[in-house]
């Protein structure tokens, strides 16, 4: 449950990626980004594998309760800043005007909030809830394809409404609601090193 919940809050909160996509939604490019959203999706299926087999090589599991308090702490910490945070501006730069599959890939794979949704999942939760061997591939799949559904998700938005969640009132909500899904699974993360440290 965790995973899932994390995983959404930090891919669908606001971030240069799902920017991106409310440019190209803003300014009616929102199909013709559709190799952008599928680079980004490579781009973290990447990384959910690499650091997903690392994770479950690396981490023991006497250190999972003391991963998940830290991983709790930083849940919060997250999602305070998400709930804070000013809803991105459609002044995207011109150079990615054209956002293709390698921009995608590209920008998604050495943007930092794609590695800090990818490390706590692939290093903590994995492991934490038994994916290992073959299931972190099952796992990694869908979330890929959901973080590739951020930017588009945005880029639809864009389309619908337009300029009104440029203005910032529709993603202050957003950004709450997302900011409250973290805490969430701070506390379920929370829980989890309560019962790993009493058992």
């Amino acid at each position: 449950m965790e995973i899932v919940l994390y995983a959404l809050s930090v891919m669908y909160s606001p971030g240069p990626v799902n920017a991106l996509g409310l440019n190209a939604g803003l300014r009616g490019q929102a199909r013709r980004a559709l190799g952008f959203y599928a680079g980004v999706g490579c781009a973290m299926l990447i990384l959910f594998l690499a650091l997903g087999y690392a994770g479950a090589v690396l981490v023991s599991g006497a250190l999972l309760p003391w991963l998940a308090l830290l991983g709790g702490g930083y849940c919060l910490y997250l999602g305070y800043r998400i709930a804070r945070a000013a809803p991105p501006t459609a002044d995207a730069e011109e150079a990615a005007t054209r956002l293709t599959f390698a921009r995608g890939l590209l920008i998604q794979g050495l943007n930092p909030k794609g590695w800090l949704a990818v490390l706590p999942i692939a290093t903590v939760m994995f492991p934490a809830a038994q994916v290992t061997g073959g299931k972190i591939a099952l796992w990694s799949l869908p979330l890929a394809l959901s973080a590739g559904g951020a930017p588009a998700s945005y880029a639809l938005l864009g389309a619908l409404l337009g300029r009104y969640l440029v203005q910032g009132r529709g993603l202050r909500g957003v950004n709450r609601v997302l900011g409250l899904s973290l805490v969430g699974c701070a506390l379920l993360l929370f829980h989890d090193a309560w019962r790993g440290l009493l058992g």
